[in-house]
């Protein structure tokens, strides 16, 4: 497990791809550093990169609400097939379906729906392009889904329409910028693709 940061409040870290966000990765914190670890936020099961766990209740409490007030950034780098626009700032509507646990994007509000927005730059084009991604709400699936919708799904991302070989999503956590001790304190890292 590469730890970015730590100390008596949070543990900044890489999740690896296939290591489970709310259970692998605490429990692999508590044997490196020990003491409770609390899940704050979550990263998909075949999705890496930057995460950011408390080390005790208040502090979980207080990144909690960073989270809940738009406070806390989180980026991504993305390849999709195909060539989105330059830029965007889409906002869509997102039903997920507990039974398949699959996100589709509706049109109309209803229960079980919630709003999803996320703004991007494309920073390569071809076949396939590398874009980063700002999220705006954290909906299970959301850039998966906002992007497969418009016909740029993540390359390895088969449930959601990509067909091709790689084994998982190429999608990747590579910021966290969130306010921490009075000052707004960013960590990054970038994936090995």
């Amino acid at each position: 497990m590469d730890i970015v940061f730590y100390d008596d409040n949070i543990i900044v870290c890489v999740k690896p791809v296939g290591l489970d966000s709310e259970q692998g990765v605490p429990d692999l914190l508590r044997e490196e550093l020990g003491g409770e670890i609390f899940t704050v936020h979550r990263l998909d099961l075949n999705v890496g990169g930057i995460m950011v766990y408390a080390r005790n209740k208040q502090t979980a409490a207080e990144l909690s609400a960073c989270i809940q007030n738009g406070e806390m950034i989180k980026e991504y780098l993305a390849v999709v097939h195909g060539a989105p626009p330059a830029e965007g700032d889409w906002a869509d509507l997102l039903y997920k379906d507990p039974r398949k646990n699959k996100v589709f994007v509706v049109d109309r509000m209803r229960r079980g729906v919630k709003r999803a927005r996320l703004e991007f730059k494309r920073l390569s084009k071809g076949k396939t392009s590398l874009v980063r991604i700002r999220l705006h709400t954290g909906r299970s699936h959301q850039i998966r889904v906002q992007f497969a919708s418009r016909k740029f799904p993540l390359v390895g991302d088969h449930k959601y329409g990509a067909r091709d070989n790689e084994e998982a999503p190429l999608l990747y956590s590579c910021k966290l910028t969130f306010p921490y001790k009075g000052e707004s304190v960013s960590f990054e890292s970038t994936p090995e693709w």
